[in-house]
């Protein structure tokens, strides 16, 4: 299940993209401090071109997803899970197809989107797998310098009409 964020949660959403998992395959790989993250929500939680939104299952907190550059039918995204508690449980995959079935459907059908668009790192295999899998395509890489790291950044993106329906494998 997907709902907003509210203020309750910031902490949370930076525990979760603190954990080493995700900010191995993050284009900013630092530890986010605490003013950084509340400069962060304080600028994303007023800007009418973004959502952000949390990711529950069986009732507890398991990922942020994120859309951003909202404008028209267009729109931006990513996500991170909770890497090290669906790790300990067993259900890091499911988790992961279920969040990206919920976020594709929310942004094709809530928000109204033609495209969604987005970035993974050349390194992350497995995302990238999957990103396929969803039928998003990669444009052409290119190369980034992020917290003193050179990055192979591939743009990916998903056309509605190109989406998964319910029930395809």
């Amino acid at each position: 299940m997907l709902r907003a964020a509210t203020e309750d949660d910031v902490d949370t959403i930076r525990r979760l993209r603190n954990q080493q998992a995700n900010r191995d395959v993050s284009i900013t790989s630092h530890e986010i401090g605490a003013d950084e993250h509340a400069a962060w929500w304080a600028k994303t939680s007023v800007d009418p071109t973004r959502r952000v939104l949390i990711y529950t299952r069986d009732g507890a907190t398991a990922g942020v997803v994120n859309f951003f550059d909202i404008e028209g039918s267009s729109a931006a995204w990513g996500f991170f899970l909770d890497a090290d508690g669906l790790a300990d449980r067993g259900e890091t995959l499911p988790a992961w197809i279920e969040v990206m079935r919920e976020a594709t459907t929310y942004a094709f059908d809530e928000l109204g989107l033609d495209l969604l668009t987005g970035e993974v790192l050349e390194h992350n295999t497995v995302v990238r797998q999957m990103n396929r899998r969803f039928r998003f395509t990669e444009g052409t890489p290119e190369q980034r310098y992020a917290d003193g790291r050179e990055l192979t950044v591939i743009p990916i993106s998903l056309r509605k009409q190109d989406r998964r329906s319910k029930g395809q494998k």
